[in-house]
């Protein structure tokens, strides 16, 4: 059921607090009514931004995440729904830009990019988690074990590997979820 949203501002305003306020109770079908009234805005805050659709879309995939979590700590006393929601996706945006610009191919780099394999062939031929390591696909793997044992963050390997963030995110959590199949 999708609720029908009111084409003034001072109504659209109320059913967006209200719905923040149901997301805060638990609600996810209030969740969808943000959604379904600003998604396509929030797109287009985070695309002036980032210049890019992917990044736009993961800031704003990221934006809600953010509100669903952090529902609890809206206050309507202390400002507008909407400008809550914008602020939020204008943030990961941000972040998203702050990570992929400093972290970017062209920039140089103190050190060489370890080879992922190396970690790979130190475990025992014998290992569980070699084995399962083999299994995953390249990128995925190299992702893995760039973050795990070589300590890089999601915005490194991004910049360092020419790949957009959610493509990196996507590949260690679909990578885990491998490996606990794997190893479970």
């Amino acid at each position: 059921m999708t609720a029908e949203l009111p084409p003034d501002h001072s109504a659209l305003e109320a059913v967006i607090s209200a719905a923040i306020v149901r997301c805060a109770a638990g609600e996810q079908s209030a969740l969808r009514v943000i959604y379904d009234s600003e998604a396509a805005r929030m797109v287009g805050v985070a695309m002036r931004i980032l210049r890019r659709r992917d990044l736009a879309e993961e800031a704003t995939h990221d934006a809600f995440m953010r509100i669903w979590r952090s529902a609890r700590s809206f206050d309507p006393s202390r400002g507008a729904a909407r400008a809550w929601i914008y602020t939020i996706v204008r943030n990961q945006a941000l972040t998203i830009l702050r990570d992929e610009r400093r972290f970017g191919p062209d920039e140089p780099t103190d050190n060489e990019m370890p080879e992922p394999n190396s970690a790979l062939a130190r475990l025992p031929e014998s290992s569980a988690l070699r084995h399962c390591l083999e299994q995953l696909d390249t990128g995925r793997r190299s992702a893995i074990v760039l973050a795990y044992v070589h300590g890089f963050s999601h915005g490194e390997l991004a910049g360092r590997l020419g790949v957009p963030l959610g493509t990196i995110k996507s590949w260690i959590r679909r990578g885990l979820v491998s490996l606990q199949e794997c190893l479970g």
